[in-house]
């Protein structure tokens, strides 16, 4: 189980402090699926980076199974079950697509199994085996590469940060199935920054993050009928429905 508990993080720019996560506390429990939406500029990708060690936070502590994970690095909270989706996926040049598929799953993949974590991703396998995992690969392509190497190792918790964003319609239908089955063998728990209706609507739990704070967090059924889309197309609680 995952834990967080008053998060705060304050970070200077420009020489002047900035309020980006205040005060957060939330639970995500074994095999649970929490969707965490709310308007851009909110604080969602932050929090993420938090709970990974990307970022370290001014106040508060991240629990995982009763462990203080705070003061872990990126390495350490993996080593621990997390695993981590970028919503801008890093590139690395010299590296074949089989060989990041390997270093994910910590042993080398035969490659059946690399060519199902690329199939379940929507790419057509064999001919990503071999390609270097560099500018030559599109954004979309880096980011569904990227959540292979996710489901390449199991986890207690994987984070999968706008996990839609430059993928296809027909690549996003095979990816929500992969989340469907993660979900189903609740082998894992899972957090989801999302905006996308078909993804809030698998969530167990929906957090609503807003101005660096939770907004509401409740269960699915609760949560939904009050969501709205503002004009940018992002989701948000309707002004009538917020938490006190």
């Amino acid at each position: 189980m995952l834990e967080v508990r008053n998060l705060v993080f304050h970070p200077l720019e420009n020489g002047v402090e900035k309020c980006i996560i205040e005060g957060v506390n939330f639970t995500v429990e074994e095999g649970e699926m929490l969707v965490i939406t709310g308007p851009n500029g909110g604080g969602k990708s932050t929090l993420a980076k938090l709970l990974m060690g990307i970022e370290k936070p001014d106040e508060g502590a991240v629990f995982m199974d009763g462990v203080d994970i705070t003061g872990y690095s990126i390495a350490q909270r993996a080593n621990a079950g997390i695993g981590f989706a970028f919503q801008q996926p890093p590139r690395f040049k010299g590296m074949t697509v089989k060989r990041l598929l390997s270093l994910a799953a910590g042993y080398e993949l035969p490659e059946s199994k690399c060519c199902d974590y690329l199939s379940g991703v929507g790419l057509c396998a064999r001919e990503y085996l071999n390609r270097e995992v560099d500018n030559t690969l599109s954004g979309g392509e880096m980011k569904r590469l990227e959540i292979a190497t996710v489901l390449a190792k199991p986890h207690k918790l994987c984070i999968f940060d706008e996990p839609e964003a430059g993928i296809d319609l027909w690549s996003f239908s095979m990816l929500v199935k992969q989340f469907e089955q993660l979900h189903a063998d609740k082998k894992e728990s899972l957090i989801l920054i999302s905006h996308q209706e078909r993804i809030i609507r698998m969530a167990d739990r929906i957090m609503v993050v807003k101005d660096g704070k939770i907004e509401t967090l409740d269960e699915r059924e609760k949560v939904l009928p009050n969501l709205v889309n503002d004009d940018t197309g992002c989701a948000c609680m309707n002004p009538a429905h917020r938490a006190s």
